[in-house]
């Protein structure tokens, strides 16, 4: 089990999410090897995926869409995010990250 890897600035968070697109919902699966994992509904083609995430993310955590950035890995599923406006204790919150019970 790893501990879930978030960098935490005055500005907001920086954490790793694995992102499997073309799932049948889109969700918050757990925690997976020190990143966040992440099914999405939308298919991995024309940034789908990536747009369907930023949203999801912005909802989950209460920011504005514009406040989710994807920094790298725009087309692999291991992404770099950092989300303004928000804490890590906040982060973990709103997407029901409890680390005791995440595999």
């Amino acid at each position: 089990m790893f501990k879930l890897k978030i960098h935490e600035e005055d500005a907001g968070v920086t954490f790793t999410a694995k992102v499997v697109p073309g799932s049948s919902k889109t969700a918050v699966v757990g925690i997976l090897d020190g990143m966040v994992k992440i099914k999405v509904a939308a298919p991995p083609e024309k940034g789908k995926a990536n747009a369907s995430l930023a949203a999801f993310l912005a909802r989950r955590t209460g920011v504005r869409k514009n406040a989710v950035s994807i920094t790298a890995g725009q087309t692999s599923p291991v992404k770099q995010i950092v989300i303004a406006g928000i804490t890590a204790v906040a982060l973990r919150e709103k997407l029901g990250l409890d680390e005791r019970e995440m595999p």
